[in-house]
């Protein structure tokens, strides 16, 4: 570099500026830098008039600055000052770094691959050989000084996120002249709204744009390479994600009353589930979960049907978590969801689907789709004719025709693989359900389910359950053995409504009814009721947290009639009080106190109450 551009670099910080920009990548952006950030600066306007400047060879560069300077007349009178205001700007090459990322997926990164003219450009522009290096400044530097100026005078560079300079860094002539091409934007922009440049600093600015001139042309070209290069990954990317997200759940538990007491054990439990969720289009979704768990029911467990108990088979008290399958990794939901135009949503369930996995239960914040953030108990999470019907595979269609109004449609087979007789997606057991919601902040459900469940059920194997997917009664979940009958197919049809108000957005109250009309084919018919209502409380004490209320009856088992005649039978309603606080600790940890008190369990008001406590936490990721 020859003396006098030497010396144009002693006075004017737009050199040092470009030494800054070594991590920015400016090489990235566009052919018109953004600076790396502006702030407010003050410039005091020198006496003159700067009206015609004359310029060096042609160059993009040159031709830029002498348009930006010929196209203003500057009136600059003293003792005044511009002030000059701006926001931080995001670099550009943001974008071209999440393009990058993606390339993990899909066709992306076959074409990045096989891009050999990119790899070569690459690594070309690596190989580039160094020109200077600068060693760490202080007081009384060159750089110091000319870094000072540039920062207090023009706002061109600010340095590194941490407000340093890092001088002792190596540049090549392209990094320079990427910094050279920020400033030069950056009195561009100054010319453009008023501000004033000094000659001496024009001058200075001219020479540098000359003795890199090449380095410019050359940046130029390379980014509008990777423009190109950009687009045409846009336009031909084809990405499946796949998204994590999991969540586990360890407990701590313990049931206590005088029916209870010599039963129930102290137990600490978890489950692990980890959802696998994939797009291929950016508009369907793809679920598989995989689950493991270690969390045996309390009451079940310690009252099996048969046992002669007072609580023999009792479904009260679940949590939404429990079951158990020793800690064995299994597939525990595989669906997948896609739209119909705008207003349409279908779902196609391949194993172990409830309805309301798809369905609005109009329960918000009780209802946590079994998870470990919301309600501690099955039965506070939904209405329970949701649960009815085995697991199984089907399908769903969600219309939503406005704002406010919303149908649902849905069927499940729990023995579609199974092609013999008596079997498959029609011929075996199966539950449809059809419903209709509507209202925003005060919103009602009206839902119908009708299913047949033929399974080998006797009075002392009831694991087959007919109905309520593990909540209720013995009785309501296995009503023929209220009158000593064994095997029985059943086919039932349920009516619910639901409703939820919100008073305000830390207000909600929500409720329900719920009846089943269970014909035991050949044997009789039962009416079971339940009903509950509930009072959500989020963000009290802290935002992310949940406080919550509920009261209700479980599944209850009103009357039977079997063989023509009334089966005498306790039929008392088994009530479930729940109180839950959750306390989030942080973004992905959560804390939850609850307990239950079951009034008349087993719908017999003889039985002692019975009463669950628990300590949750709930990590999701």
């Amino acid at each position: 570099m020859s003396k006098i551009s030497w010396m144009s670099l002693l006075n004017f910080p737009a050199i040092v500026g470009a030494t800054l920009l070594l991590a920015t990548s400016a090489m990235a952006t566009k052919p018109t830098v953004t600076p790396a950030a502006t702030t407010t600066a003050t410039i005091e306007k020198i006496p003159g008039k700067v009206t015609d400047i004359p310029t060096p060879e042609e160059s993009p560069a040159s031709d830029l600055l002498t348009q930006a300077v010929d196209s203003t007349e500057t009136s600059i009178p003293s003792s005044e000052s511009t002030t000059l205001e701006g926001n931080e700007a995001t670099p550009e090459n943001d974008y071209l770094e999440q393009i990058t990322n993606v390339s993990e997926f899909g066709e992306l990164e076959n074409i990045l691959d096989e891009s050999d003219e990119l790899k070569t450009d690459a690594n070309s522009f690596g190989q580039v050989t160094n020109v200077t290096e600068l060693t760490d400044v202080s007081p009384g530097d060159w750089a110091y000084d000319a870094l000072r100026e540039l920062v207090e005078d023009y706002k061109c560079i600010v340095g590194y996120p941490d407000r340093t300079f890092r001088g002792n860094r190596p540049t090549t002539r392209y990094e320079f002249a990427a910094g050279l091409r920020a400033c030069l934007d950056r009195i561009q922009e100054l010319i453009a709204a008023g501000g004033v440049v000094t000659e001496e600093d024009l001058e200075t600015l001219r020479s540098l744009i000359q003795e890199f001139d090449a380095e410019l042309a050359v940046l130029g070209t390379r980014v509008d390479n990777l423009d190109a290069r950009v687009a045409f990954l846009e336009d031909h990317q084809f990405s499946v994600t796949t998204k994590l997200k999991g969540e586990v759940i360890f407990s701590l538990s313990d049931a206590f009353g005088d029916d209870v007491d010599d039963e129930v054990n102290t137990v600490f439990q978890n489950r692990t589930r980890l959802n696998f969720i994939t797009s291929f289009t950016g508009k369907d979704t793809l679920q598989t979960r995989l689950q493991a768990s270690d969390a045996p029911p309390l009451l079940p467990t310690a009252f099996p049907p048969g046992s002669g108990l007072p609580l023999s088979g009792t479904q009260e008290g679940r949590f939404t978590y429990d079951g158990s399958n020793g800690n064995d990794v299994e597939l525990d939901i595989l669906r997948y969801i896609f739209p119909i135009g705008d207003k349409v949503r279908v779902q196609i369930l391949a194993n172990d689907a409830l309805h309301h996995y798809y369905v609005d239960t109009v329960n918000p914040f009780f209802e946590g789709r079994a998870g470990g953030s919301n309600a501690i108990s099955r039965f506070a999470e939904r209405n329970p004719i949701y649960r009815i019907g085995p697991f199984g595979a089907g399908a769903a269609i969600a219309i939503k025709p406005a704002k406010n109004l919303r149908f649902d449609f849905g069927y499940i087979a729990n023995e579609a693989e199974d092609p013999s007789s008596g079997s498959g997606l029609f011929d075996g057991n199966y539950s449809g359900i059809a419903q209709v919601v509507f209202g925003d902040q005060f919103k009602i459900g009206l839902t119908y389910v009708h299913a047949y469940d033929g399974r080998n059920i006797t009075p002392t194997n009831p694991t087959d359950r007919f109905v309520f997917g593990g909540t209720g009664t013995f009785f309501a979940n296995n009503p023929w053995a209220a009158a000593g009958l064994g095997r029985t197919p059943v086919v039932s049809n349920s009516y619910g409504v639901e409703t939820s108000l919100r008073f305000s957005p830390n207000l909600v109250l929500n409720g329900w009814v719920g009846y089943t009309d269970a014909r035991l084919i050949e044997t009789g018919d039962a009416d079971i009721w339940n009903f509950a209502a509930g009072l959500a409380l989020p963000d009290i004490g802290k935002k992310g947290n949940l406080g919550g209320i509920f009261f209700g009856a479980a599944p209850t088992l009103r009357g039977l009639v079997a063989q023509g005649a009334r089966v005498p039978l306790a039929r008392d309603f088994a009530y479930h009080f729940e109180a839950f606080y959750k306390y989030q600790v942080t973004k992905n940890i959560s804390i939850t106190p609850g307990f239950i008190w079951l009034l008349n369990p087993n719908q017999n008001d003889d039985n002692e109450d019975a009463f669950i406590g628990t300590l949750r936490t709930t990590f999701t990721f």
